[in-house]
Order: structure tokens, then sequence, then C-alpha cells
């Protein structure tokens, strides 16, 4: 492929050179056909040089005032070849075919140093030619003794001289490789005036060289460059008109191409173009290889890529720079948008009221004429409180997707930013985007973040998105077929004015769900789900009390995970009870590490529970016990209702206050009162909370009567203060007192009960009742005992010694440290 490429370049410098490959080729023609007349040429010449020798006795060049501008000799000048060529090669256009017809035998021989210099051949004789490397050399004659007639080639007219030098370098061409025959051969070419043989020899790199061989070799560089200005003439000879301007470009362009290491090319110029001169310089076009052109497209792409990268660098920051120059109302990623829901009251469940009273909502965007006839108006707002999780936004969106009309949700959050006036013009918007798509819904998600109560030492500017939602609420019609609903977590937080008639005058209360409610949503929930044939919606319904809709999904997606964990082909009731007993006790911490001991002393605490949810009266049923570690307790004892419970009455909440002292009863009957743990903490908290309760705000003490004391608690006196203390420290001691005759006379029970939680770890209520019964469980697995040993010798865990003991501290047991919130009763 390579060599199809160059053939165009090749012949078209074949074709600009062949002009002077034909007077090469001819030249011997020329000077072995017509020595008698380059003798007469020469004869004036050699007589002034013969006088010079005869003169001064050594060869000498001819002066420079003699001299002529020519740097090469005499002889050595192109002969007009018009005379001595054949008429027909003379008098035609010079063509390959016609120059090779006329040349005799043996030219191509003559013209090829290859075969004039061939290795098997001796070093010939140099015959004194001052050629120049771009011309064609004629044969060389082979050196020998034998004294025969010879042209003259130097400027030397003694046959002395001629002697002299050839001797000089037939002695230089026998030893090659002494520098110091060369350097002498060098010396009388510059005597003698020949700077070119120099420069030629000295470049063929065939011959050995010193420091003397250089500077001979630079005064023959600086020979041939000095003249009158013509640096034609330094290789070519003043009358050199073999070679046109268009062969000297393909000269110079072949030997650029060789140093370089590219392809030759040449371009087709003008003839009076390119001599070399300063006013017509020569033009050489390199053809670069292709190593090159990859490393100069490479470099390309990867400046291309650096500015490119630098440039987007750049613009990146100048349009983060003047993005905060930006109008007053910021990103338009929080301004409002209207959306067409897809939810339905069929998706919501557990807060049927609630939907009651939104489907009038429904009705008025449908149909206004319906509560315009008889001149009824609806609210403008409509306000939906209630705890987190219980659908608020779930159903304002059902609102939007019966109706079928656009709603905008933005959440109070979302109004204000760092810049003064931001939120009030978010607000406009909001309400103008909204009529501009009237009938539609406007729905202001956690409304406390911007409609708390106003206060006197606020700046104006806090009060500014508060004053113009009132403005804008104000400013609308009840017909303008915009409905305002937002939601809350906290009611008594807001504002009197937002809340006021006219505006937000109507509260829809959006509750925890009940049972029914619960089933509900659990069977709503479920229906994606693979479910086994144990589940009992009503089971779980019943043991989840309290737990919101939010909280009830979560199960069944936690309860989903751990089947898929296991490779379970369903989602059966143990997941879900797993999930349930994560959700409300904490994830298990099986990897904690607990000693012997401590875990028999917490199997008896949660025990003493145990007993008192089983046999006093007024008691939610027992529903779980557990010593393992769960959250921050060390041990739970759960209950739940058999239905929701509203209401409470004193006999039940003296049971809640002895079923929290049957945790620290338990320990002081097993251990006695100077072994008992902190992990009653809890358990004494809630007790008192309790107790608090039922003498300062439910009015169940018969010293203080039925007075609220917790509302105005810092305006009682100190002798109410004393009796509120005294009361709540009787109801205590009372429930203590109680649970623990009730331990003394169950202690069997309790024995066998605690044994079975340090072997199980876990019992559900069937499994406890069987246990105090002194049954079997059979299917049970048996937890290990032990989890880790302890090390008893004197040196640390990194076989250390020891840090010794703090004056005044109790020493260690060996058996770890304790932790210090222990767990109790789930009340």
């Amino acid at each position: 492929m390579a060599f199809h490429t160059a053939m165009p370049g090749f012949a078209a410098a074949t074709t600009e050179m062949w002009p002077s490959m034909s007077n090469a080729m001819a030249a011997p023609l020329r000077v072995f056909g017509h020595r008698a007349h380059r003798t007469q040429s020469l004869e004036p010449e050699l007589g002034q040089q013969r006088r010079a020798i005869r003169e001064t006795g050594t060869p000498q060049a001819v002066s420079a005032d003699a001299a002529k501008p020519a740097v090469m000799p005499d002889f050595l000048r192109d002969i007009h070849s018009a005379s001595f060529l054949m008429p027909r090669i003379a008098h035609s256009t010079s063509t390959i075919q016609s120059t090779i017809s006329a040349m005799p035998k043996g030219t191509f021989a003559a013209a090829n140093p290859l075969a004039r210099r061939a290795f098997f051949r001796p070093i010939q004789g140099r015959q004194m030619s001052t050629a120049s490397q771009f011309r064609p050399r004629m044969i060389a004659q082979p050196f020998t003794n034998i004294v025969k007639p010879q042209i003259s080639r130097t400027l030397f007219g003694a046959s002395t001289s001629r002697n002299l030098l050839a001797h000089m370098e037939e002695t230089a061409n026998k030893n090659p490789n002494s520098a110091t025959a060369q350097n002498a051969f060098y010396q009388a070419l510059l005597r003698a005036n020949m700077p070119a043989i120099i420069v030629e020899r000295y470049q063929t790199n065939q011959f050995a060289s010193n420091a003397a061989c250089e500077t001979a070799y630079q005064k023959a560089l600086g020979s041939l460059g000095q003249g009158d200005g013509n640096l034609q003439g330094n290789q070519f000879g003043a009358q050199n008109n073999n070679l046109n301007n268009i062969q000297l470009q393909a000269i110079g362009q072949a030997v650029a191409a060789q140093t370089r290491g590219a392809n030759i090319s040449t371009s087709r110029i003008g003839t009076n173009t390119g001599t070399g001169a300063k006013d017509s310089p020569l033009h050489v076009v390199v053809e670069e290889t292709v190593g090159g052109v990859i490393f100069k497209w490479v470099k390309f792409i990867f400046y291309f890529l650096l500015f490119t990268y630098i440039s987007m660098m750049v613009v990146t920051m100048l349009l983060e720079t003047f993005q905060s120059y930006r109008k007053i109302g910021g990103k338009n990623d929080n301004e409002a948008k209207a959306e067409h829901q897809n939810v339905r009251f069929s998706d919501v469940h557990g807060c049927d009221e609630a939907m009651e009273e939104l489907q009038e909502l429904v009705d008025f965007l449908k149909n206004p004429e319906k509560f315009s006839t008889l001149g009824g108006k609806l609210p403008k707002g409509v306000l939906l409180v209630g705890p987190p999780g219980t659908g608020k936004t779930l159903i304002a969106r059902a609102v939007a997707g019966e109706a079928g009309v656009p709603f905008f949700f933005m959440s109070g959050s979302e109004f204000d930013e760092v810049y003064v006036g931001v939120g009030a013009k978010r607000v406009r918007d909001l309400f103008t985007a909204a009529k501009a798509k009237s009938p539609s819904i406007v729905f202001i998600d956690e409304l406390d973040a911007i409609g708390g109560k106003r206060n006197t030492r606020d700046a104006s500017y806090v009060r500014q998105t508060l004053n113009q939602l009132l403005t804008e609420l104000d400013g609308f019609e009840q017909n303008s077929g915009v409905i305002i609903i937002a939601a809350t977590n906290f009611p008594e937080l807001l504002d009197k004015a937002l809340t006021r008639p006219g505006r937000f005058d109507r509260n829809v209360n959006v509750g925890l769900p009940d049972v029914r409610g619960r089933v509900a949503i659990l069977r709503h929930h479920m229906k994606k789900i693979i479910t086994g044939k144990d589940v009992s919606l009503e089971t779980l319904a019943a043991g989840t009390p309290g737990f919101s809709g939010a909280e009830l999904e979560n199960i069944i997606n936690q309860a989903a995970v751990h089947a898929s964990k296991a490779k379970a082909t369903a989602v059966t009731m143990l997941d879900f009870e797993w999930a349930k007993d994560k959700v409300m006790m904490g994830a298990e911490k099986k990897s904690m590490v607990v000693s012997q001991k401590e875990k028999e002393m917490t199997a008896y605490h949660e025990a003493g529970h145990a007993l008192q949810l089983m046999f006093l009266p007024n008691m939610d049923p027992l529903h779980k016990i557990t010593i393992m570690p769960r959250g921050q307790a060390l041990g739970i004892t759960s209950h739940l209702p058999e239905m929701d419970k509203y209401s409470q009455s004193m006999n039940e909440y003296e049971s809640l206050i002895a079923l929290c002292m049957g945790g620290k009863a338990a320990e002081e009957l097993v251990y006695g009162s100077d072994m008992v743990t902190s992990g009653v903490s809890n358990d004494l908290e809630k007790a008192t909370a309790i107790a608090y309760a039922m003498v300062t705000r439910f009015g169940m003490s018969p010293e203080l009567g039925n007075v609220d004391l917790a509302s105005n608690h810092n305006t009682l006196s100190a002798n109410t203060k004393m009796m509120i203390e005294s009361e709540v420290r009787r109801v205590t001691e009372e429930a203590y007192d109680r649970a623990s005759k009730l331990l003394q006379s169950k202690r069997k029970e309790l024995d066998l009960l605690a044994k079975a939680l340090v072997e199980y770890e876990t019992l559900n209520r069937e499994e406890a009742f069987k246990v105090i019964k002194g049954e079997k469980l059979e299917g049970k697995s048996i937890m290990p005992s032990g989890p880790m040993k302890i090390p008893t010798s004197g040196s640390g865990p990194l076989g250390l010694p020891e840090v010794p003991a703090i004056p005044g501290s109790t020493p260690s047991d060996g058996n770890g440290g304790k932790e210090p919130p222990a767990g109790g009763a789930i009340a």
C-alpha cells in the first residue's frame, strides 16, 4: 500500500530529474571524445600554475585577483553540450528513449558508483575529481605504476604536484583507519585549493577522523562558502547549467527526505524559481510518516479535549455565578405545578368519618350549582388534624382524584428561603396558578411551618409569608372554584387569625385507625403480598393497637423482606410476628455478650412482670416474654389489649403500677434488697408517671380531692406539693407491696418461668402458661448457655496484666459490666 502511495511522487520526481540524468550519462562521451579541446582550454591556466611553482617552489593556488569567481576548477565547468552531442539529441526534446538509444555501451556501468567501487576491486586513485556529489561521475581509472600520459585534473601544471597528490591519495586509501594519513591528504588538498574533494571524502564516513581532520573539514566548508555572494558556484560550479532550478529543488527534497526519514514529494514550479538564492528559495515538501501523522492527531485530540474540558468548567462556573443574580423567585423546582391525581377514596382506609366530610368538597367541585341554589357556601379552607402517618396527604390527593381537578401541592418548609420576600412571592404565585386552573385544590402540608403564632418580637420579614397567606385567603370568593386544604400535627401552634371562620374554619380530625380500620389497611397493603394460609389479619390487627397506617405498611414490608431473605415461598404469620416485635420492641441484639449470672437475673426480672400479668385482675393478656436484648433493654414483657381502650379506671392504673413493680419485687425476693440492680430504673419511671397522673390530673387521691393540680403546678403552695409527693409515694408503695405478696405466693411458678427463659430466651402466652404448669415445650429449641467464657487469669484480653483497682471502688466480679437501662413491662 505504501509503495502504491509513493509511485505518483516517484514518477513526478523522475520526470523532473531526467534531463539532468541524461546530461550525466552523456558526460563520458563529451569527456573522452574531446580531450584535445579540453587540453587547449586548460593551457593558459596550467601555464600560470607552472610559473607559480617555479617562483615559489611549491604548488600554489592562483591568486585571488587572477582567480575566477567560480570556486570549482575550470576544467570541471560544463562545456556547451550542443556542439558535442549527436544531432538527434541536441536538436530534439530529451526523452528517456532518445537518450538511452544514443548512449554507447558501458555508460550505465560507468555512471554507477557501486560498479566502480565493488568490494572485490582494489582501491583506485581519485584522479583529483572536484565534481559535486550531486553530479554523475566518470569512470575512475585504476591506479597503476605504469607511467602513461594522463590528463591533469588539478589546478597544478607540474607533474611533481600531481604525483604528490596521487601518492598521498593512494596512501590515504590504503590506510582508511589512519587519521594521520587522512589529515595529510586533507592538508595537501587545502594547499591545492580543492575543498570540494575534502567535503566529499569526509562526508562518506568511510575514513578515520580526528580533531585535525575535522578542522580541515571545517576549513573546506568555509572555503566553499566564500565567493562573490553567489552560492550556486560553491558546489555546482559558476557556470553549472546542467541542473536547472526544478532539478535543484528535486535534489534538495530528496536530501531532506532522506535526512528526516520521510517520503519524497515534488511540486511543479516555474523554471525561474527555486534557484536557492535569497530572493528565490528552494521549496522542500516532506511527506510525514504514518507514525508522525498518528502522533500529530493524538496530540491534537488531547489538546482539543483539554481545551473543551476547561471551557466547560469555565462556562459552568460562570453560570453558577450569574445564577445567584437571578430573580428573587429562585429556582423553578420549588414552584407549585398542577398535578392530576389517580388516588381515589377506595385507596384510603381507616378514616371513614374524615372521608365523609370531604365528600362534600368533591360534590361542590363537580356541581357548584347544587350548593349555590339555596344560598349555601362551602368553607374556603379545610384543616386536616391528626398524628403523623394517618393519611392526611393521601385524603387530600383522593379528593382531587375524585373531583378530577388539578392538584397543587407544596410543603410549608418550601416557601421560605434565605432571601427576604421569597415566601410571600411564592404564596402569590401559588394562588395565581390555582385561580388560572380553577376549579382546583391547593394543599399545603405542615401548615404550622408558616402559620405559627406571631410574636411582637419577631422581625417584620418573618411575618411576611403568613400575612400574604392571610391576604390570599381573604381574596377568595366562595364560588371561585379553588379549595384550600392544609394539614398539621400541631393545631394548637397555629395563629388564631389563620383558623378563624372564613379561612380555615373547618377542622377534620384524622385519627389513628381502630381494629376494623387496621384490618382494612392490612388487607389493602397485602394485595401484592403472597401470604401463607396461617396468616390472620384479625389477629395481626388486634396485636397492633395504636399503630398508624404508615406503621402497618412498614410491618408488612419488613415481613416480606424477612421471608425473602429466608427464601420462603410465602410470608407466614411468624414473619409478621417478627416484624411486629421489631417495630414494637426494637431489633434483636444476638451478638451482645451477656454473662450467665446476669442472664438469670434478667430472667427473674421479666418473670416477675409476667406473673403480674397472668394473675392480677384488670390486666391485659400476656403477649410475649423475652430476655433477648432489644433496643436499650435487656429483656421485655409485652401485653396487648383484647380490644381498643380509650379510658382506664383507678383499679386498672393500680394494676399497671403493680406490673411495673413486679421486676424489682422479684429481684429482691430472690437475691435480696442489697442485690437489686439498676435495671429497675425504667420501671420506676413508668410507675411514678402513672401515680403522678392519678394524683394531679385524674383526681384519684382521697387526700387531695377532685382538683386539677397539673395545669398550674408552679403556682401551688409548698404544702400542696408535699401532699402530692406523699400521695404519689403512697400509691407506688402500695402497688409494690401488692406485687411482692403475689410473687411470694407464686414462688414456684417464678422459678419455673425464670428457668424456662434462661433455656429458651423467648416465650409466648401459651408457652408461658405451659411452663408454670410444669409441662414440657415440645419442639422448642434450647438456646446455648454461656455464649462466651470470661477469662479467669490475672491478665487482660491481650495477655497484659490487669490495671490496678482504683482506691475506694468496688471490685469487679468478673461477669462484665451492667447494662444501664434494663427492660421492664411495656405498659
